[in-house]
């Protein structure tokens, strides 16, 4: 990893491997990470925007974050995956916390993995504690990842990084069955996955369901219709909860005014802007960032 510029305010920090590591993933415990973040200018007790999958779990001791807005202590069990694009933050002092960490690009794990994982991004952030019969080959998996990562099996390169991509599936293939758990797939669920990225990648230019319909082909009741049997609501609420959740951390994180923040979301006035986040929130953007200090948020 290395520090590559802030957006807004917000530390970005790009998937850069280690000079003379593998591409595409490291595996790397608690202690190292802030060892090379500081040497590398990132300061981790600060806010980050992730260009990657950071996925962490600890053996003994604990681990305090945040991940957008949300706190975690993960303690021995339990597993944390932040997905790109994700805004984290550890609390300081956790030098003596034994965990490891496994940060991977987004490309790593190849297409067929990241078909069956991708609906995990619903649960990014959240804590996943596999049951003890999941948890024991979950440890061995990822001990013979970090074994082939630190090349003690003595496998050339080439398959080196095909084996390690093979583990690191197998995790992220159970971590994701175990998010999703007694979730089906919806039918539709191939339109909801282009009109989410379409979202993802578009947000900022528009808030309307008529125009990504017309972007991706479909009618606006077809795109309604798939959000709701993936999410429970429809499509409208799922573009304006992206608008406001980088609003949130826009507004925490960043000493942008609300009129800027409200422009970067795609907000033409500012007006229209804090009435959106008023009826949203419940609140002006003001009140919200007062709120956020006086609750000293990480």
């Amino acid at each position: 990893m290395k520090k590559n510029g802030h957006t807004g305010g917000i530390t970005a920090v790009p998937f850069v491997p280690t000079a003379g590591a593998l591409p595409g993933a490291e595996v790397i415990d608690f202690p190292r990470l802030l060892d090379r973040a500081g040497r590398r200018g990132v300061d981790v007790t600060r806010p980050v925007r992730l260009g990657f999958h950071e996925l962490i779990t600890v053996r003994e001791g604990e681990l305090r974050c945040s991940v957008d807005f949300t706190a975690y202590t993960l303690r021995p069990g339990g597993w944390l995956w932040v997905w790109p694009e994700q805004i984290v933050q550890y609390e300081a002092g956790h030098t003596d916390c034994d965990g490891r960490l496994v940060v991977f690009s987004a490309g790593f794990p190849g297409a067929a993995t990241d078909r069956l994982i991708r609906d995990a991004e619903y649960g990014a952030g959240r804590l996943i504690t596999p049951p003890d019969a999941v948890q024991a080959p979950l440890t061995a998996t990822l001990d013979a990842l970090e074994a082939e990562y630190g090349g003690v099996l003595g496998l050339p390169l080439e398959a080196r990084a095909e084996t390690m991509r093979n583990l690191l599936s197998v995790i992220l293939i159970r971590l994701a069955h175990l998010a999703n758990q007694g979730r089906p797939e919806p039918s539709g669920h191939g339109t909801f996955q282009k009109f989410r990225q379409a979202v993802e990648e578009g947000f900022t230019r528009t808030h309307s369901v008529h125009a990504f319909a017309a972007q991706l082909g479909y009618s606006e009741r077809t795109l309604t219709r798939a959000t709701r049997a993936a999410t429970g609501y429809g499509a409208k609420r799922h573009i304006d909860d992206r608008v406001l959740l980088e609003a949130k951390r826009l507004l925490a994180h960043t000493g942008l005014t609300s009129g800027a923040v409200g422009a970067r979301v795609g907000f033409t006035h500012a007006t229209a802007f804090h009435a959106f986040f008023r009826h949203r929130m419940g609140m002006t953007p003001t009140e919200f960032r007062r709120l956020l200090h006086q609750v000293h948020l990480p």
